[in-house]
């Protein structure tokens, strides 16, 4: 079976008498998902300039303790706290989550479901607006008496939350409002991307036509909203513990600072799924278009992420094994960690499943598609070192689980997000990125990622702890050869972030003077390819398509226009 595209112009759907906007209503007050989807592009490409800076400042201070580091100067200990904090905050929630989620969740759900914007255009504005904001504050406390929050990311009290300790003050309080606010921007968002895929998909395609990165943004924001609300009841009460000298946290009055780690740890598991899922979608898009086949076992892939998103809910404490939880929980959390592997494994497989037998080129996109699974099944494999409570005693605020982050966290929020990036580029702008330098830009960066993460591997099991400004006040860490593997770590980082200079380069170069795009250079078969490159507002010019049935043809190159769902049976 096929579907082909025809047009038109049913109840449903919006039907714009559309203008040509002015330069603020256009770029600053614009409710085009386009544009908004391409303002939390940008500005996530920003914050990761910011959240690069500051992990070149401390990973200097790491290899070269007391060193002035160029461009920063010397990194005292309160400093170095700031950047770690600051570091961990931004690539997670200012980079990730508006990268893969927003912005691509706004390009792309309208064209790839048919439709011509969002069904709350200015709530999707207001979004990216209170967004903004969260960055700015986030940004302004480094510049408030005391200093950017260094309390690390997770903010655990009581360092958090008392008042006499120098990690808190009015920039720990402003790292927490624009973390809410961030969480409020994403809710708004997430209402919108649900309600516009269950209310305005193209006539004729039903919910297994939906593309699967549609189906995981969706999931990914149903995960999100259901699991936000306890931390953001744990962030009013610790703003209060540091305002107003309340005990919610604090167990000299009663309370207790393991509370805290439950609240914010169930949030925090299911978020790593928040930002997995999208990625994942992005993989399954890229290796059926350039292996030219079908996703193999669409619907398990789709069953399995739904699943993974249930799961994800019964493993937080796994965060807690030395917080003095029940022993007996903790078995219970060993084992739901253990099953959460096994369907985030089943999708790897589908993966794998998919490529065998294509028609395989390795474009730029590929290239990045194919890294993802490579590097992220080295983070799912070292994680299940961790979700077993006796060997994470061991491992636990080692720098083992530093390099097991990272090796899940960085194929998601970098790989998964250049993978797209160079695959939707035509689409976006209307241009072609040089595959040249798409390729050196891609060597530059896996190669050196995976020297900076399998030293770290080694220095966890040698037992050396996170967040130590200077090792050299710890002679025993200082031994066999450990600073050795320290300074390739910083090092190898050096070299990752200049090849980052190749990849602005290509995307700001070829923004301008790329070769001009048709509507589907890639020969995909998604319903955003029907649309010119780029797409007007309105996003479908000659009107918006119909999904039918007809003989199947995978993306012959003669018949670009017409559009066929990656799952039908039979093809």
């Amino acid at each position: 079976m096929s579907a082909a595209a025809a047009t038109h112009a049913e109840a449903g759907h919006h039907d714009h008498a559309h203008h040509e906007p002015g330069f603020i209503e256009k770029y600053l007050w614009s409710t085009d998902h386009k544009m908004i989807g391409f303002q939390y592009l940008f500005t996530g490409m920003l914050m990761a300039l910011v959240g690069g800076f500051t992990v070149y400042a401390f990973r200097m201070q790491l290899a070269f303790p007391g060193v002035a580091v160029p461009g920063y100067g010397r990194v005292t200990a309160s400093d170095y706290n700031a950047l770690i904090t600051t570091h961990g905050s931004v690539m997670i929630f200012w980079v990730a989550m508006p990268v893969l989620i927003a912005a691509l969740g706004n390009y792309l759900i309208p064209l790839m479901i048919g439709c011509d914007d969002m069904v709350f255009p200015r709530l999707n504005r207001l979004s990216y607006q209170i967004f903004l904001v969260s960055a700015v504050i986030l940004m302004a406390s480094f510049f408030v008496q005391g200093g950017a929050f260094g309390g690390a990311w997770t903010a655990y009290p009581p360092l958090s939350a008392k008042a006499e300790y120098s990690l808190t003050g009015t920039g720990s309080s402003m790292w927490l409002l624009a973390v809410a606010l961030e969480f409020v921007a994403f809710l708004l968002g997430g209402i919108n991307f649900v309600t516009t895929v269950m209310n305005s998909r193209a006539p004729g395609m039903k919910m297994f036509d939906v593309p699967m990165v549609v189906w995981m943004i969706i999931i990914a924001s149903i995960l999100f909203m259901a699991s936000v609300g306890p931390l953001v009841a744990g962030a009013v009460m610790l703003l209060f513990d540091q305002n107003f000298h309340t005990g919610f946290f604090d167990p000299a009055k009663g309370g207790d600072p393991v509370l805290w780690q439950h609240l914010f740890w169930f949030f925090g598991h299911p978020e790593v799924y928040v930002v997995l899922l999208p990625a994942m979608g992005i993989v399954a898009e890229i290796i059926t278009v350039f292996s030219r086949k079908k996703l193999f076992a669409y619907k398990t892939v789709l069953y399995t992420a739904v699943g993974t998103g249930v799961l994800s809910f019964f493993v937080w404490a796994h965060h807690q094994f030395v917080a003095g939880i029940d022993p007996r929980m903790a078995n219970v959390f060993s084992v739901t960690t253990l099953l959460i592997s096994i369907p985030v494994a089943e999708m790897v497989f589908v993966y794998i499943g998919t490529l065998y037998g294509g028609s395989i080129r390795l474009t730029t996109p590929m290239l990045w598609a194919l890294a993802f699974i490579g590097e992220f099944l080295i983070g799912g494999v070292t994680g299940i070192f961790l979700g077993a409570a006796g060997a994470d005693i061991y491992f636990h605020d080692t720098y083992f689980v530093i390099a097991h982050f990272h090796y899940t966290f960085f194929p998601i929020a970098f790989i998964a997000v250049f993978a797209a990036i160079t695959y939707w580029f035509p689409k976006m702008f209307g241009r072609m990125m040089n595959e040249t330098f798409g390729k050196v830009h891609f060597w530059g960066t896996i190669i050196p990622f995976n020297f900076i993460f399998i030293p770290l591997f080694v220095l966890g099991t040698r037992g050396d702890h996170r967040r130590i400004y200077d090792y050299r006040h710890f002679p025993d860490l200082m031994k066999a050869g450990m600073q050795d593997l320290r300074i390739l770590a910083t090092i190898s980082l050096l070299t990752l972030l200049a090849f980052q200079v190749v990849f602005l380069v290509n995307f700001f170069v070829s923004l301008k003077k790329g070769p001009k795009a048709s509507k589907n250079p890639w020969n995909a078969n998604t319903l955003e390819w029907v649309a010119p490159s780029p797409p007007p507002h309105g996003n479908f010019p000659e009107g918006l398509p119909n999904v039918y049935r007809g003989p199947y043809e995978y993306g012959h190159p003669d018949r670009a226009e017409d559009y066929w769902p990656q799952n039908v049976e039979g093809a």
